[in-house]
């Protein structure tokens, strides 16, 4: 019975063309360079790239700077709170300016006003940290833009794609074919995936870099604190 049923089923006399025409199906593929260099989808990824550039370069930039001004050194307050406790203002003040840091920086500005009343040394030293924080925060708003703005230039690219899909469907009506339709279909999905791996990108070094901000700023507090207290020790 099973041989009855194999014999009516017509077999190909040649597999060499059925071979090649899965071996060329099989290697018809294209590169992502390819998706992004596509003459629809370079309206989206030339501002996408640009984007890429300038995130990548704040971060990097932000990442050492704040690596740099924010490592505190142990022996900071320690050798401060000597220098001061012997009257010695001066040694207390090339302390902090050999240190160069952002805490150094308010401990410098503390010491300039000593002599003047506590509050209004607190008061100096926290618009110092606050002017601090701000320059070391230079650039954050930038990395918060791109994160938000890269995805919906991708769904921009999206909806631009998708009307150049339905143009071509309007124009071929019942005779359009696959291929007419592929590119409006390729630049939608491309721009959306650049889009989004931009954005999610900025968003993560946004964050990044924010944590690290916020530790540096309890640090200033801290250090603030501890020169407060230094000051109403007693002198020697």
């Amino acid at each position: 019975m099973f041989k009855t049923i194999f014999a009516q089923i017509p077999l190909p006399e040649d597999t060499t063309m059925v071979d090649a025409v899965t071996e060329g199906a099989a290697t018809k593929t294209i590169s992502i360079v390819d998706l992004l260099m596509d003459p629809g989808t370079l309206i989206v990824v030339i501002p996408l790239l640009l984007m890429s550039i300038f995130g990548v370069y704040v971060f990097l930039e932000r990442y050492f700077t704040l690596q740099k001004k924010g490592k505190i050194d142990a022996n900071l307050l320690s050798s401060v709170r000597g220098f001061i406790t012997e009257g010695n203002i001066q040694g207390a003040g090339a302390v902090c300016a050999a240190d160069k840091t952002v805490y150094s920086n308010l401990i410098a500005k503390g010491i300039k006003r000593i002599g003047k009343p506590l509050q209004d040394i607190k008061t100096e030293i926290d618009n110092v940290a606050q002017i601090e924080l701000n320059t070391l925060e230079k650039g954050f708003p930038l990395l918060a833009t791109i994160s938000g703005v890269a995805p919906m230039l991708g769904f921009l690219g999206t909806v631009m794609g998708m009307i150049v899909t339905f143009h071509a469907m309007k124009v071929g009506g019942q005779a359009v074919k696959v291929d007419e339709l592929s590119g409006g279909i390729m630049q939608a999905m491309v721009t959306t995936v650049a889009g989004l791996i931009v954005g999610i990108i900025a968003y993560l070094a946004y964050n990044i870099l924010s944590s690290k901000a916020q530790k540096i700023a309890h640090n200033m507090e801290e250090v603030s604190l501890s020169f407060m207290d230094i000051l109403q020790e007693p002198a020697k």
